[in-house]
């Protein structure tokens, strides 16, 4: 593995964990709480925004190998990763709009590589 796959790897990984983090966020909005300070103090929002911190840690230590002509593709996959990781971890469903969604971003991707 080369120094550049290295640190592109890093930069994906960070766009999964803000995924994950995102995840915890809206399972605790789906909870219901005692009262206004519950609400952003307790373990899911505690936990989400160390993991989301993390992510922007590793964000920026590989962003300063990581060409910028790289990250748009990167960081668009985020939205992908966030629709799967809700069908899994939320059980939500897949609807047209996602599907339609996924399908725009997947075009989006394949025209920047193609033409990179």
């Amino acid at each position: 593995m080369t120094e550049m796959t290295f640190y592109i790897a890093l930069l994906f990984f960070s766009v999964v964990i803000s995924q994950f983090s995102q995840i915890l966020l809206k399972k605790s909005a789906l909870k219901e709480h005692k009262g206004f300070i519950q609400e952003y103090v307790n373990p899911y929002v505690i936990t989400a925004y160390s993991i989301f911190f993390c992510g922007v840690l590793i964000d920026l230590f590989a962003l300063k190998k990581v060409p910028v002509s790289y990250i748009p593709v990167i960081e668009a996959s985020g939205y992908i990763i966030i629709i799967f990781l809700s069908r899994v971890l939320l059980k939500e469903m897949f609807t047209k709009r996602k599907i339609i969604a996924i399908c725009t971003i997947f075009t989006g991707i394949a025209v920047y590589l193609g033409n990179f």
